[in-house]
């Protein structure tokens, strides 16, 4: 792939979480993010991208999450589970992509709150139809997914490079 090639980067949030005795790191799903998850991942085969890798944070709840939203694609994509995705701020997030390889066209990451959210709109300079407005008013709740597209290398991801294409929630459906 050159240097010109359009991509897009799926950022999704872990779907809603139980708040047992455990650890951050090692909270499970609660029941409504069970339900929500494979919604996130029906959402993401509607968007008709076939990720080439997957970036998963380590902690319960995300592993969860794309335990079910994969069985939802019609391809599953390589899936890296990645520690530095937990509790990362958006600079970490796109330092991150900065280090995905050129050959990797499309990338979905799923990740965390307020990482997430603020990375899908500082890589937003633009956005088509009411997306930017709608994810404004939300505020990327759980299991919401946003889609930003851009052009060039994956070193060359910074704020404002792209346009958020689409944003979903599964309370919007």
């Amino acid at each position: 792939m050159s240097a010109d090639t359009p991509r897009r980067i799926a950022l999704l949030r872990h779907a809603k979480a139980d708040w047992p005795q455990v650890a951050d790191h090692d909270r499970p799903l609660a029941e409504r993010g069970r339900r929500d998850a494979p919604a996130a991942g029906r959402k993401l085969a509607e968007t008709g991208i076939t990720f080439d890798l997957a970036l998963c944070s380590t902690a319960v709840r995300t592993r969860e999450t794309w335990k079910l939203a994969v069985q939802e694609l019609p391809y599953r994509p390589r899936t890296t589970y990645e520690e530095r995705v937990y509790d990362a701020s958006p600079g970490e997030l796109i330092a991150l992509l900065n280090e995905t390889p050129d050959d990797v066209g499309d990338l979905l990451l799923i990740g965390h709150n307020p990482g997430v959210h603020a990375l899908a709109d500082i890589l937003s300079g633009r956005s088509e139809g009411d997306t930017r407005a709608r994810m404004d008013r939300t505020g990327f709740p759980t299991a919401a997914l946003a889609v930003v597209s851009f052009t060039g290398s994956w070193k060359s991801v910074e704020p404002g490079v792209g346009t958020l294409l689409d944003y979903w929630t599964p309370k919007e459906h």
